[in-house]
């Protein structure tokens, strides 16, 4: 990817697995690490989650900046296992010419900066993460719009169990959504602790306001990276997991009007041959609906360009 920061803004995508990476002859096509995703615009470069994708992007930095200083904005979507162990080899992080800002909310068990940190405690990892030399910032978020340099960013919880948020980047030149992980809100469906105390009619209108709500925070976004693990058959036998079916993603993404999307977070029992079969299915629903989506699959190494038009 060019070193140009201020041209169009540019997506790479360096992890597109969820649950565990899973590298093999099965998975070469569209690749076995876990979410990471690179955004660059308007001079900013933005990492959202810290997969095991993130390692291959951090050499691929080092290689490109050479002797001149990085400097990284992650954002966290949450902090189960494959969205963060990464992290600890993200080889900028190892020099002092380096600058990376961590950025994420607070977990269910302790606040963003402790549970980032105790992956990398002993005997976990030999080094710490305030050990790291290089200058480091971790802030715990608690508005949920704000702007990283000229790009605006806004997030949303979504339906995953713990705290999860999704995120919206508008740069000058496109926007990008990015929901990871993320279960249909049908009222059924939703977590036990969402609807512990609701009548099934309160459910249900949880479930339609809540949709409604995640509808407009995607409205119109160029590319929307979507959680989509499961195809409908195999989502009936996960429901409360937390992550989406084919059928209810490609909807979602009809009524938001947005552009592309792309299904995300794929199974690791999934081979290249199951993800091809899955973009089908869901290119004939969006045609069904008679919608003009673009889908695709998230695929490790695809390169994306917003510029406006």
């Amino acid at each position: 990817m060019p070193s140009d920061l201020n041209s169009s803004a540019r997506l790479r995508l360096w992890g597109v697995r969820g649950s565990i990476p899973v590298p093999g002859p099965s998975t070469l096509r569209y690749g076995g690490n876990t979410t990471c995703v690179e955004f660059r615009a308007d001079g900013e470069i933005i990492v959202l989650d810290a997969g095991s994708g993130i390692r291959a992007l951090g050499n691929e930095l080092e290689r490109e900046f050479k002797s001149k200083p990085i400097h990284v904005t992650m954002l966290s979507t949450h902090a189960h296992w494959d969205h963060i162990q990464g992290l600890p080899f993200f080889l900028p992080g190892y020099s002092e010419k380096n600058s990376l800002r961590l950025l994420g909310y607070k977990g269910v068990g302790g606040s963003f900066g402790a549970i980032l940190s105790r992956q990398m405690a002993v005997p976990f990892f030999p080094v710490r993460l305030r050990d790291l030399p290089c200058d480091l910032s971790i802030q715990e978020l608690t508005d949920m719009e704000f702007r990283i340099g000229p790009v605006r960013v806004r997030s949303r919880f979504v339906n995953h169990p713990g705290n999860c948020v999704g995120y919206r980047l508008d740069a000058g030149s496109g926007s990008v959504a990015f929901v990871p992980d993320n279960e249909p809100y049908e009222f059924r469906k939703l977590h036990a602790e969402a609807c512990a105390r609701a009548t099934p009619e309160q459910a249900r209108k949880f479930a339609v306001t809540e949709r409604a709500k995640l509808v407009e925070f995607l409205e119109g976004a160029d590319i929307l990276f979507l959680d989509a693990q499961y195809t409908d058959e195999e989502y009936q036998q996960h429901i409360g997991w937390g992550h989406g079916s084919l059928t209810t993603s490609v909807d979602l993404a009809v009524d938001a009007k947005v552009k592309q999307l792309l299904l995300f977070h794929h199974d690791p029992n999934h081979d290249d041959d199951t993800v091809d079969e899955m973009v089908e299915r869901a290119r004939e629903i969006a045609r069904d609906r008679r919608s003009k989506l673009k889908v695709d699959a998230a695929r490790e190494g695809a390169e994306f360009l917003l510029n406006g038009r």
